[in-house]
């Protein structure tokens, strides 16, 4: 197959064109016309550079072959499990003897005595899996290909493959359709009858059951060896010209002049009937023509993904592959254009796994090979599905957060169960992580397992859900219940330091880390992390200000009202950095990727350059020293840095650290690199960048608060603030140009740039024009 160019020829000439753009910028300009599509000049290799689409719930990885084309298919509720609880029967009693081990300062014995007395034995294995593979083997000599080209337009969302065998023009089109709740795979040749392929279903290393009928395929099983739910998967094959026979468990199609491949999938983790339900959307996408699938999908989809415009700067870099970018990247050449598209490709796969109805996004999003994918693909709560959300709210795609929120309140029935059983205590906990069947019990390691604060830090989210919508109808129906029972928790969990005389938290780790004994041991457990205290702190906090919104509850207000003025306070060490812990023990992974003790930085906001500068100062410290012992070795935590230097207000450091992200944990696809895959990181770099260019959790609306001296020019359109404002800025020579404040709600407003602040009133509906000296246009 003759490709459009190798490689490391690309880099060479990629490094020219980009010094050519710089001198004749008009050029670069005039001929950059992709920059919202990932594209290639071969197919895929491997799934790492195979190409997503989703719907929210049914999504597809495109791999583009010539002669075989795979598309790996996934559906959000095929998993493995069931419901189950597994509360250590021996945890309640233990509690006690446990906080009095750690207060003693016993920390090995401590771990021990967890892991005997409080860890859960989880026997039921419960895993998100694919829902197969949808297969096309392609007729005919195709080694004489030339011209080929694989994309996904950001655009449409619609991925494409197109190439020249024979002297006739072969296109595909795939796209995964929310309307339709159906995957489209469209065939054309530009010559009449030279459509010839078979087609099948199937789904390795499983027991699903093929059945082919006509000119439709159903593959159905019960995952998990029956335990897991029921899937059924439907295709139809609708074809112009051509004849179509049977042969084994594929549809064999000759001589055709255009084909469209229709699939549906559903399950019963709903209480609905799969096989009924995949038939009703199979047949209501097959009644519809081609072309009416496609304008319905594109519609749905913009009206997302179009509310927010990025510019960083222009290059022709898009004239270049996208893993040749990355590759020159990665040599140290800038494209901001690449992180541009990277940006987009982030709200992209938000839109693409994440919808209204659906489950949340897993670790993997919706996209995950195989029967056993890295950690399950399931619901790690103590960061990564909190990091998928970060940009839902500020890049305007605020319904897709609903699906997390929604989660989060269906927790509540085995949250209370564990909260009573294992600790006595009212309220709601859940620990590290969590299926769709929604268990909140530690299991495993205390190293990872014993932190009951996952349902407490989740909690945030439907807090700032509110402060950029002000939904109270959401408020008093979602999001208080779970808010309002989590802080019960948290307020009974508490017990005072004999030491000190603060309450603190505890049995409780730093997400996943060690620390050293004074006898050299390792160790995890104390009595009062400090991370444990920024999320019960920003809980209480946030639970009193929404009790007060909804005029209810004074009494338990003053509960947290009392246990927030005793909390213990996040204190600096002796070297200037934040403590982890409450004492100042030596790390044993200094450059750990888990950064908790800055939960306040971000995504909390009680370390500001507003309220306390000193801490802010400290805040650098540990990040330096993390990073100069190797931090940010995983693509979520690189991902977060980049956060945490944008609320330090330092452009330099998070755009380095962007462009570490892309050199050191980017996939070929742009998929973020733990490794492996995990989509988190694409996640928290888009709302990294957005935070670079403006903030609002400290008060006021901050713009340009950490933009670095490469994006000399460019505008964001589209963003939105707390307080329900949505903001267009430009930028040039490095300065605001201009900014435009759409008023939502009808808030007052507070705009800050470098040291200029201004308030003004605003109406319902209207937009404010400033210019660069904030004065009123």
């Amino acid at each position: 197959m003759k490709l459009k160019a190798s490689i490391p020829a690309t880099i060479l000439t990629f490094g020219l064109a980009l010094c050519f753009a710089s001198i004749f910028p008009a050029f670069s300009r005039a001929q950059s016309t992709d920059e919202c599509k990932l594209w290639f000049s071969h197919p895929a290799t491997n799934w790492n550079e195979a190409l997503p689409v989703g719907n929210g719930r049914l999504g597809a990885m495109v791999f583009g072959g010539i002669t075989e084309e795979r598309i790996q298919l996934n559906e959000e509720s095929v998993w493995t499990g069931k419901p189950a609880d597994f509360v250590n029967p021996e945890a309640r009693a233990a509690l006690p003897e446990l906080r009095k081990l750690l207060f003693a300062g016993k920390y090995d014995d401590a771990q021990q005595f967890a892991r005997e007395k409080m860890m859960g034995d989880k026997k039921v294995n419960s895993s998100y899996q694919t829902l197969g593979d949808l297969r096309l083997r392609f007729e005919g000599d195709a080694g004489a290909a030339s011209g080929y080209s694989r994309e996904l337009d950001l655009n449409n969302a619609i991925a494409r493959v197109a190439y020249q065998a024979n002297q006739v023009n072969f296109r595909r089109e795939i796209f995964s359709s929310a309307p339709a709740q159906a995957l489209v795979v469209r065939l054309t040749a530009d010559k009449t009858a030279s459509l010839s392929f078979s087609v099948q279903l199937s789904r390795p290393g499983s027991k699903a059951a093929i059945q082919v009928t006509g000119d439709e395929i159903t593959m159905t099983e019960h995952v998990g060896d029956g335990t897991g739910v029921r899937m059924v998967a439907k295709m139809k094959l609708l074809h112009k010209g051509g004849t179509v026979q049977v042969q084994g468990n594929s549809i064999r199609l000759q001589n055709a002049d255009e084909a469209t491949i229709l699939l549906t999938a559903a399950t019963d983790y709903a209480g609905l009937e799969p096989a009924a339900l995949a038939a009703s959307q199979l047949a209501r996408a097959a009644a519809k023509p081609y072309a009416a699938l496609q304008q319905e999908h594109i519609a749905d989809y913009q009206q997302y993904f179009h509310r927010v415009r990025l510019d960083l700067g222009k290059t022709n870099a898009s004239l270049f592959p996208t893993d040749a970018r990355l590759l020159a990247v990665q040599k140290g050449n800038p494209d901001p254009e690449l992180l541009q598209l990277y940006y987009q490709f982030g709200r992209y796969l938000l839109i693409s796994s994440s919808r209204p109805g659906s489950l949340p996004a897993n670790l993997q999003g919706i996209w995950a090979d195989g029967l056993t994918p890295p950690w399950s693909a399931d619901y790690h709560i103590n960061i990564n599905i909190q990091m998928n959300y970060w940009p839902a709210e500020v890049t305007n795609l605020s319904e897709m957060h609903l699906p997390f929120l929604r989660f989060l309140y269906n927790m509540r029935s085995d949250a209370r169960k564990t909260a009573l059983e294992m600790y006595g205590i009212k309220g709601t906990v859940a620990h590290f992580t969590t299926d769709p069947w929604f268990f909140t019990e530690p299991y495993g390691e205390p190293q990872w397992a014993m932190w009951p604060m996952g349902l407490a830090w989740s909690a945030q989210h439907l807090w700032e859900h509110y402060l950029f919508t002000e939904d109270k109808k959401y408020l008093a129906e979602l999001a208080y219940p779970v808010l309002k029972e989590t802080a019960e928790f948290c307020i009974n969990w508490l017990v005072r330091n004999p030491a000190t005389g603060h309450l603190v938290s505890g049995p409780s780790i730093s997400p996943e880390n060690t620390f050293k004994t004074a006898e050299g041991k390792i160790a995890t457990m104390v009595m009062g992390p400090t991370m444990d205290h920024m999320i019960i702190r920003d809980l209480l906090g946030n639970t009193i200000e929404a009790s007060k919104v909804l005029k209810k509850d004074a009494a338990f207000r003053k509960q947290m009202e009392k246990a927030l003025a005793q909390l213990a306070p996040t204190k600096i060490g002796s070297d200037g950095r934040i403590m982890e812990w409450t004492e100042e023990f030596e790390e044993a992974e200094p450059g750990h990727r888990h950064i908790s003790h800055l939960y306040g930085l971000h995504p909390g906001r009680q370390i500001t350059k507003q309220k306390s500068p000193e801490l802010l100062e400290a805040a650098r410290k540990t990040i330096e020293h993390r990073l100069s012992h190797g931090g940010g070795h995983t693509g979520w935590s690189r991902a977060w840095i980049v956060n945490f230097f944008a609320r330090l207000q330092d452009g330099e450091a998070a755009y380095s650290n962007l462009q570490a992200l892309l050199q050191k944990s980017t996939l070929p696809n742009l998929f973020d690199n733990h490794p492996p895959f995990q989509i988190d990181g694409n996640f928290g770099a888009t709302a990294g960048i957005t935070e670079m260019l403006m903030q609002s959790h400290a008060g006021e609306i901050q713009l340009l608060p950490a933009l670095p001296a490469a994006w000399t020019q460019g505008y964001i359109y589209g963003i939105c603030a707390r307080g329900g404002f949505e903001a267009d800025l430009d930028w040039e020579n490095g300065q605001l140009k201009q900014v435009k404040v759409l008023s939502r709600l009808g808030n007052a407003c507070q705009l800050r740039y470098g040291d200029k602040v201004i308030s003004f009133k605003t109406q319902k509906g209207k937009t404010y024009t400033f210019n660069g000296e904030l004065k009123q246009l």
